[in-house]
C-alpha cells in the first residue's frame, strides 16, 4: 500500500514565490539575500500555519543555494538545494523549543554553531516555539545570539511574541506574518483540488477557507477531510454536513422571518437548527455575523469586505437591499447582546429564543417610530 502524504506536507511551498499570503515579508527576505544584507538573528512571529517554519526552511535552502536564479529563488539542483529536499544537509539545523527547552539543550546547540559549513555558506539554526525557552536556556542562548560567528544565522520561530525576553527580542530582526486571507486561501486550495484531480465547488473552498481561521495548514487539512468524505466532487452541501457547519439557507429564512415579523416561523426554524444537533452559541454569533455580512452589502465601497462567492454573494446583495440600516444595526446589537449574555444564562434556549423575537419585532417597532416621528 503506497504510502499518503497529507496535502499540507505535500504542497508545502519550496521558493518563495509559493509562500501564501506573506507578499511583504518575502520580498524583504529576497532583497536583503540580493544585496547581501543578512542580519544574524530573524524572529519570525505570527499566528499558527501562515508559513513561519516554512519561510524559515526556504530562507535557509537559498542563501546556501550555490546557484540562484534572476528572482532569487534557490535552483533546486546544486548539492546543497538538493541535500536540503532530501532532509540530509547539515548547514540547516531545527530545534523544537517546546520539548527541548532546558539549559543543556541550548548548551548543545551552542557547541554545534562553531562548526562551520561543509557546503554552502552559512549554518542555519531554526528555534520553532522559541517562547517556550526556559529563563536560564534563554540566559544561556543570549551571548550566542549576540555574537554568532559569521558563518551562524539563527531565525526563532513562535506565536507568541510577548512572551519572549526584551533582550532576545532586541538582537534580532523582528517579521509579523499575518493570518491569510479568505481570497488567498480559496485560491490555493483551487489549485491544490485542480493537481489532486478533485472537482470542487467554489462555495464548498470558501467554507473551507473560513473554518481555517486565516491559516493555510488548518485549511489543508480540512480540505483533505472533505475529499476523505465527498471523494472526487467536492459540494457545498457535503462539505457543511461534514464540518457541521450550519447552512446559510437558515440565515436567509431567518432574516426573511424577522422582515415579516413571523414570529412561529422564526421559532419552528430554531428548532430545527437544534434538532440538527448544532449548537445554540454557534448559531447566535453565525446570525450576528449574517446580519454585519447584510450590512456592508448596503453600500458600493464595503460590499468588497465580503468574504463570499460565487451565487452566496448575490443572494446577500438582494436581502440586503430589503433590510433597513436601523433594522440590521438594532438586530446586531440584540444577537450581540445574546452572545455576551448566553454563558452566564441558567436557560440558554430561553434566551436565544427572547432574542429571536424581539428582533422579529424590530422591523414594527421601527416603523412605528417612524410614524409617531413630528
Amino acid at each position: 500500500m503506497e504510502n499518503y502524504l497529507v496535502s499540507a506536507r505535500k504542497y508545502r511551498p519550496d521558493t518563495f514565490t509559493s509562500v501564501v499570503g506573506q507578499p511583504s515579508i518575502t520580498s524583504t527576505l529576497k532583497n536583503a539575500i540580493r544585496s547581501n544584507h543578512l542580519a544574524h538573528a530573524y524572529l519570525f512571529c505570527g499566528p499558527r500555519g501562515v508559513g513561519k517554519t516554512t519561510s524559515a526552511r526556504i530562507f535557509a535552502k537559498t542563501i546556501n543555494c550555490l546557484n540562484l536564479d534572476s528572482h532569487t529563488e534557490p535552483c533546486n539542483t546544486c548539492e546543497s538545494c538538493i541535500s536540503f529536499t532530501e532532509n540530509r544537509s547539515y548547514n540547516i539545523h531545527e530545534l523544537d523549543a517546546a520539548s527541548n527547552n532546558s539549559v543543556d539543550d541550548i548548551r548543545s546547540l551552542v557547541d554545534k554553531v562553531r562548526i562551520p559549513p561543509q557546503i554552502g555558506k552559512y549554518s542555519v539554526y531554526i528555534i520553532d516555539e522559541v517562547h517556550m525557552l526556559s529563563q536560564s536556556a534563554f540566559n544561556a542562548f543570549l551571548k550566542t545570539l549576540e555574537e554568532p560567528p559569521p558563518h551562524a544565522i539563527f531565525i526563532l520561530a513562535t506565536t507568541e511574541k510577548h512572551k519572549i525576553l526584551p533582550t532576545i527580542l532586541s538582537r534580532c530582526q523582528i517579521y509579523d506574518f499575518n493570518r491569510i486571507t479568505i481570497p488567498d486561501i480559496e485560491k490555493y486550495l483551487l489549485e491544490v483540488a485542480q493537481k489532486e484531480n478533485v472537482k470542487a465547488e467554489p462555495e464548498a473552498l470558501n467554507v473551507i477557507a473560513q473554518k481555517a481561521d486565516g491559516a493555510m495548514r488548518d485549511a489543508l487539512s480540512i480540505f483533505d477531510q472533505v475529499v476523505s468524505f465527498c471523494g472526487a466532487n467536492v459540494t457545498y452541501k457535503d462539505t457543511i454536513a461534514n464540518l457541521n457547519v450550519l447552512d446559510y439557507d437558515y440565515y436567509f429564512k431567518l432574516t426573511d422571518c424577522f422582515l415579516a415579523g413571523d414570529i412561529p416561523g422564526t421559532l419552528m426554524i430554531f428548532s430545527e437548527i437544534l434538532d440538527n444537533g448544532f449548537n445554540a452559541h454557534h448559531f447566535i454569533m453565525g446570525l450576528g455575523q449574517h446580519f454585519r455580512d447584510l450590512l456592508i452589502c448596503k453600500d458600493a465601497v464595503t460590499v468588497q469586505l465580503l468574504e463570499v462567492g460565487g451565487e452566496i454573494r448575490e443572494k446577500y446583495k438582494k436581502q440586503a437591499a430589503a433590510c433597513s440600516i436601523n433594522f440590521l444595526i438594532g438586530a446586531l446589537q440584540l444577537a450581540s447582546e445574546c452572545d455576551i449574555q448566553y454563558k452566564a444564562s441558567s436557560n440558554q434556549r430561553f434566551l436565544v429564543e427572547l432574542a429571536l423575537v424581539r428582533i422579529d419585532q424590530l422591523d414594527e417597532l421601527l416603523k412605528k417610530k417612524q410614524l409617531t416621528k413630528p
